[in-house]
């Protein structure tokens, strides 16, 4: 008998999950490990399937969810040999209208879900340049990009600068609010229409458990709920891996399965605008500043996010109040703020709010790592599904995420995902990985 890495038998007493007390163990249909956009709205696909589900995260929505800008962004997030992302991008970029239209039916609140469409302009020649020839691959992919003149994109956005060098209009790029998002969601999962049997007993409000998931559970052969860091356990049918950048850390995987995540940092600012200068921007801008990227997303609250710096190295912690990985670089604020002046001169104007700094979870391939994980021999692992690595499209792709999660927990597996399956990056399942008593 083999265990998972990290597994040894359980020795802790159950505690709730929910209440923090001693309490009998958690029992759900599913069990969702992440509280981030992914793995909200994979619950909530998940309950409109009739299913009794627990989000597992001890801070919900505090990680990469909470720094993202929110861009739906299918035509202008393509990228030189991305290409085979693009139809899961697309795909979830149609479904974001009725998934959009399923919260507002359930009662949610205003999540800034807005179809103003994206502009795209740069600053010099070569930025021109550089914004054509991506043009020229998008227009081959199908893809609806329109040029304008400075003029007209001036007529559009008045605040533009007068000396930027090209503009492009985006009408498929849209945009939401991450942070409004995720508190929606949290508000429809709390919500419990009586005899459905959806709410799970002892977990806050029958759905949320703020404990942090340590390991998987295991009987049988199968996957059977998650261990948690103060002591209790939730039982579930299936469980789903959706925790970015911890999920590699999570105990109870098998040995030979890889999850090659690496943390992409992205410095973003949050300004507010004056009362004379508002909208400042309808749209979205999203340019090139001497082949920098920046963009600059309007909210409904008179607010505008401007992001984001791309680094592969954590800044060390100043001190006790800054987590390790989120100090903010004093460079990037002065890059973004800088870039984003060239574009609309009136950002210097704007009230500085918020600098934060999240990592985002990449893979070698810039692709998800999202299905069923093979087992020894024909067939998955039961019990297992993991969703994670999403990198910069995690808001977009999560209505189509929470979608394929579905089909999978109702036993279909859709062919055209199959490129994404998590074990990609892995060697093949040993013969003797195998289980025969409940290990944790």
């Amino acid at each position: 008998m083999v265990p998972p890495s990290g597994g040894s038998p359980a020795s802790t007493p159950d505690t709730a999950a929910g209440s923090g007390v001693n309490s009998p163990v958690l029992h759900a249909d599913v069990a969702v490990i992440g509280g981030g956009v992914i793995g909200h709205c994979i619950a909530w696909e998940a309950r409109l399937s009739g299913r009794s589900v627990v989000v597992i995260d001890d801070e919900p929505g505090s990680g990469a969810s909470w720094a993202a800008a929110g861009m739906l962004a299918p035509v202008s997030e393509l990228h030189y040999q991305e290409e085979d992302l693009l139809e899961l991008m697309l795909e979830s970029s149609h479904l974001w209208p009725a998934f959009a239209a399923s919260l507002a039916r359930a009662g949610a609140p205003d999540f800034g879900y807005l179809t103003t469409p994206t502009l795209a302009v740069g600053a010099d020649a070569a930025d021109r340049r550089a914004l054509m020839d991506l043009r020229a691959v998008q227009q081959a992919n199908g893809l609806l990009v329109e040029t304008l003149t400075v003029r007209e994109a001036r007529a559009k956005e008045p605040l533009l600068s007068p000396a930027i060098s090209c503009a492009l209009d985006i009408p498929a790029d849209h945009q939401v609010d991450p942070r409004r998002l995720i508190a929606s969601l949290r508000q429809v999962l709390a919500g419990h229409d009586q005899g459905s049997g959806t709410a799970v007993a002892g977990a806050r409000e029958g759905f949320a458990v703020h404990h942090r998931a340590t390991a998987l559970l295991w009987e049988d052969g199968r996957v059977s709920g998650v261990k948690l860091a103060s002591g209790g356990t939730v039982r579930a049918g299936e469980t789903i891996v959706a925790n970015g950048l911890q999920a590699a850390d999570l105990g109870g995987l098998p040995d030979w399965i890889q999850l090659p995540l690496r943390p992409v940092y992205g410095d973003i600012l949050r300004l507010g605008v004056p009362l004379h200068l508002r909208p400042l921007v309808t749209s979205t801008v999203r340019g090139l500043v001497h082949g920098v990227p920046v963009y600059i997303v309007p909210r409904q609250d008179g607010t505008v996010v401007i992001g984001a710096t791309q680094r592969e190295d954590a800044l060390p912690a100043a001190g006790d109040t800054v987590a390790a990985g989120r100090a903010v670089s004093a460079g990037g604020v002065y890059q973004l703020l800088r870039d984003a002046q060239v574009l609309l001169p009136a950002v210097a104007e704007l009230e500085l709010l918020e600098c934060t700094t999240r990592a985002r979870p990449a893979t070698p391939d810039n692709a998800p790592l999202l299905g069923r994980v093979p087992a020894p021999g024909p067939g998955h692992i039961p019990g297992l599904i993991i969703a994670t690595g999403f990198y910069r499209h995690g808001v977009l792709l999560s209505p189509a995420a929470a979608l394929i999660c579905r089909g999978l927990l109702d036993g279909k597996e859709d062919p055209r995902w199959q490129a994404l399956n998590p074990d990609r990056f892995s060697s093949q399942p040993q013969a003797a990985f195998q289980f025969t008593k409940e290990t944790a």
